[in-house]
C-alpha cells in the first residue's frame, strides 16, 4: 500500500528526515517508533500531504504525494497529536461537517456518522460543544473524524498522549478494532502498546532508520545473550557450595548471587542466546536436594531495544523554528 522512496527532509540546511525507504504492505499494522526530534512526525506529515518533502517520493496505492496529493487524502485517515478540533461546535454537529467536508453523501454519511458514535463511544456527548470535553473523549472525537469516510489507510500520531490510564485502555481497544481491517501506522511512545497490538516496528533515530521488524524479531536480533532468575529456600541451601556446580553447566556465562528477598536466595544466570537451560538447573537441584523454588527466564523488552538503539543520541540537528520541527 505504501512505499517511502528516498525520503529526504531539511529545514534551512537542519535535517529533519535523512533518506530513509520503507515499505508497508496492505493490511499490516506499523508502529512507528523514535526520540522526540527523531523525524516520526515530519515523515507522518509528509505521508499525509501535509507538507512536501525536500526530495524523494511516497507512494500510496500507486499514487505520489507529489503529484496526486487530493486523491491521496481521500483514501487516509490522519489523526495528529494535537488533534485541530473545531471546538466551538458540538460533537455531532462536528462529524456532520466532517462528514460533509469528505464527499459522503446521504444516506451513507448518515450510516457512517451513527458507526463512528458506536464505535468510538460517542453516545453520550453528542450535543456537547467539543471544548467541554475531556481529553480521552477529544481524542475519540479526533479518531472519528479520521475514520469517518471509512479510509484504506489510518495514520495516528501519539493517540494517547497526555491521557490517564483508562482512557489509554480504552483508546487501546480501539486501535485494535481498526488492525483488524485496516492498514495502520502508530506513532506512540507506549511502547507496550506498540508489542500488544503492532504487526511490525520501524525505530528511527536522528532522521534514519535504525530498526525493521517485528516486536520478537527485533528484541531476538540485538540479545546476544540470555538471563535466568533462580531461587533456592535460603534457610537450607548454601549459596557459596552452590554456585560452582552451576557455573560448570554447559551454557552458563555467568552466575551472580543477588541477595536473599522473602527467605529465598536469588541467583542471577546469563546463558547463551540459543541456550534455554531451565530443564538442565531443575534436574541439577532435585539431584542436589537443592529446595528451588523460582525459577524463570528474563524476557527482552521492545522498551530495552529501543534504548539501545536511541539512548544518549539527542538530534541535535533541529535548528529550525518551533513550528517546523517535529517532536
Amino acid at each position: 500500500m505504501i512505499s517511502v522512496e528516498n525520503l529526504r527532509k531539511r529545514y534551512d540546511g537542519t535535517v529533519a528526515v535523512d533518506d530513509i525507504s520503507f515499505e508497508v504492505q496492505t493490511g499490516e499494522v506499523l508502529g512507528f517508533l523514535g526520540p522526540n526530534g527523531a523525524g516520526k512526525t515530519t515523515t507522518m506529515k509528509i505521508m499525509t500531504c501535509y507538507m512536501p518533502p525536500t526530495s524523494g517520493d511516497v507512494i500510496i496505492n500507486g499514487r505520489s504525494v507529489l503529484e496526486d496529493s487530493m486523491e491521496i487524502r481521500k483514501s487516509l485517515g490522519y489523526l495528529p497529536e494535537d488533534s485541530p478540533l473545531y471546538t466551538f461546535l458540538p460533537v455531532l454537529e462536528y462529524l456532520q461537517f466532517v462528514a460533509e467536508m469528505r464527499g459522503l453523501q446521504p444516506p451513507i454519511r448518515g450510516k457512517r456518522i451513527r458507526e463512528m458514535i458506536e464505535v468510538c463511544g460517542l453516545g453520550d456527548v453528542l450535543s456537547r460543544d467539543i471544548r467541554e470535553l475531556s481529553r480521552g473523549y477529544r481524542q475519540r472525537v479526533g479518531l472519528a473524524q479520521a475514520l469517518v469516510h471509512d479510509p484504506d489507510l489510518i495514520i495516528l500520531d501519539e493517540p494517547t498522549s497526555g491521557l490517564d490510564p483508562n482512557q489509554i485502555a480504552e483508546i487501546r481497544t480501539l486501535i485494535r478494532e481498526f488492525g483488524k481491517e485496516k492498514t495502520l501506522i502508530l506513532s506512540t511512545h507506549i511502547l507496550p502498546e506498540v508489542t500488544a497490538t503492532c504487526d511490525r516496528v520501524i525505530i528511527i533515530n536522528r532522521g534514519g532508520i535504525v530498526a525493521d521488524g517485528s516486536p520478537e524479531e527485533l528484541v531476538g536480533r540485538m540479545q546476544g545473550s540470555q538471563r535466568l532468575q533462580i531461587g533456592f529456600a535460603a534457610g537450607s541451601f548454601d549459596v557459596s557450595t552452590a554456585v560452582p556446580v552451576i557455573e560448570a553447566l554447559p551454557g552458563v556465562s555467568s552466575v551472580e548471587s543477588t541477595g536473599v528477598e522473602g527467605g529465598v536466595a536469588l541467583l542471577s544466570l546469563e546463558t547463551g542466546k540459543e541456550s534455554d537451560l531451565r530443564l538442565d538447573l531443575y534436574r541439577l537441584a532435585a539431584g542436589n536436594e537443592w529446595p528451588l523454588v523460582e525459577l524463570h527466564l528474563e524476557q527482552g523488552t521492545l522498551e530495552d531495544i529501543f534504548r539501545e538503539l536511541t539512548v544518549g543520541d539527542e538530534s541535535v540537528r533541529r535548528t529550525g523554528p518551533a513550528s517546523e520541527r517535529e517532536g
